[in-house]
């Protein structure tokens, strides 16, 4: 399987390779800030079929929180792209940025602890208060 995506300006875009290990949405208060206020649909891609085709992202990681997550981003519309962490065998792929958003089916909700009340979660979607049992 080969997802394909581009910011909202069109300048930077990306090819992510192989099968989705996850699709979700996570609703912890970080993920709130980055999409401005929902819960950020993810598809869990393995993260040596992931490559930017064109342009290139900015990335942001804090230094105030131990092992935090890094974002990619658009440097000149802002669009959130993609997030990392070193320990990860996956990169999170936004939906938003995808060229078929249509095509993402959540099957997990994680995070719920930090969910507003005006959030709403799909019937069918199997629901986690905090991270996915491991």
């Amino acid at each position: 399987m080969s997802l394909t995506g581009q910011c909202y300006c069109g300048r930077v875009r990306f090819e992510a390779k192989g099968e989705p290990m996850l699709t979700g949405q996570c609703y912890c208060r970080e993920c709130q800030y980055i999409s401005g206020g929902g819960p950020n649909n993810f598809v869990a891609m393995p993260a040596e079929g992931f490559t930017y085709t064109a342009g290139a992202p900015r990335s942001f990681k804090r230094k105030d929180i131990d092992n935090a997550l890094t974002r990619e981003f658009c440097p000149h519309c802002g669009t959130s792209l993609a997030t990392r962490n070193a320990g990860w065998s996956f990169v999170v792929v936004k939906v938003g940025p995808l060229d078929d958003p249509s095509a993402f089916v959540p099957k997990v909700a994680i995070q719920l602890a930090e969910k507003q009340p005006w959030h709403k979660v799909a019937d069918g979607v199997k629901q986690f208060e905090r991270w996915l049992p491991t």
